[in-house]
């Protein structure tokens, strides 16, 4: 894909995706959590380890994911991470603001259109 249609991270919105891709496929290794993501925006998002590890660890210490030393499938030890009851109450109430600000902004779209 052109540089010009890659996507950066928008502000915030890392914890979404990662706390919504854990939520939807279980625990996961961070090379995995970021394969992911870049496959379901098509390869518009693609996470540097600078910016994921970071998130990952921050979403840790809030109590909203636990990691463990486990094996990938190709028998790498590598830290899996899991998605907490706190995790899921993050994620419904970042979903609803995502959707909140997602209508003011088409609101505000249609608006120019006027």
């Amino acid at each position: 894909m052109p540089n010009e249609q890659k996507a950066g991270v928008l502000q915030g919105t890392l914890d979404l995706m990662v706390l919504q891709t854990l939520a939807t496929l279980g625990p996961m290794h961070g090379y995995a959590i970021a394969a992911r993501i870049e496959q379901v925006s098509s390869g518009a998002i693609q996470l540097n380890m600078g910016t994921l590890y970071p998130g990952l660890l921050r979403l840790e210490q809030r109590g909203f994911i636990r990691a463990r030393w486990d094996r990938t499938e190709t028998n790498r030890r590598a830290r899996f991470y899991h998605i907490r009851a706190a995790g899921r109450r993050q994620l419904q109430t970042e979903k609803t603001e995502w959707t909140r600000m997602a209508a003011i902004m088409q609101a505000m779209l249609e608006g120019e259109a006027r």
